[in-house]
């Protein structure tokens, strides 16, 4: 069952991606984006990652959105230059390489599930049995989001902080915008 959903949705994630590239008009292009971004937030609650798919989500799915509509809202006119088609080919092989690039570097990576792996034989067993008592937090999954990976979880509340006082700062300065307009037009 696992296995049919993970390549539904890499299906929806490549079909996602290709319309993207395909897609004139920005406002379609940002819409695909956000799509792109909760499928790979999906793809991460497969992977049994809630935190990243709760990460992804919010500022993946919803603030880049929100702010790529709003810049596409503040500049309004001239943001949809023509491409030439040459132009087209040095980001394809971008992509491509690394692409390439990513599929080499997980061949080493181990096969998902293994439970041979160092991360089930040594880390999680760590955690498990000496959580409670290096943190002192009864709750293993709270001992480790918020002691052993505290600053990854750090990490994330700043990148959703940060990014929501930019889509705050952006919605405010627009209101300021209009107003400045509408007392020039009286």
């Amino acid at each position: 069952m696992s296995l049919l959903l993970n390549t539904v949705l890499l299906i929806f994630l490549l079909v996602t991606a290709f319309a993207v590239m395909r897609v004139k008009v920005l406002l379609a292009m940002v819409m695909l984006f956000g799509l792109y971004s909760l499928l790979v937030s999906s793809l991460f609650v497969v992977l049994d990652a809630p935190d990243v798919a709760f990460t992804e989500a919010a500022v993946g799915t919803g603030i880049s959105t929100v702010l790529m509509l709003v810049t596409l809202a503040a500049v309004r006119h001239g943001h949809s230059a023509p491409i030439k088609p040459g132009k087209r080919v040095l980001p394809l092989l971008l992509s491509l390489s690394m692409g390439s690039l990513v599929i080499f570097g997980i061949q080493d990576l181990p096969n998902f599930g293994d439970t041979q792996t160092p991360s089930y034989q040594q880390v999680a067993r760590h955690y498990i049995e000496k959580g409670a008592e290096e943190t002192g937090v009864p709750n293993l999954v709270t001992a480790v989001l918020a002691s052993y990976r505290g600053f990854d979880t750090l990490g994330e509340v700043t990148v959703v902080l940060t990014a929501g006082i930019g889509v705050l700062l952006l919605l405010g300065r627009r209101e300021k915008v209009h107003l400045k307009a509408r007392r020039n037009d009286e």
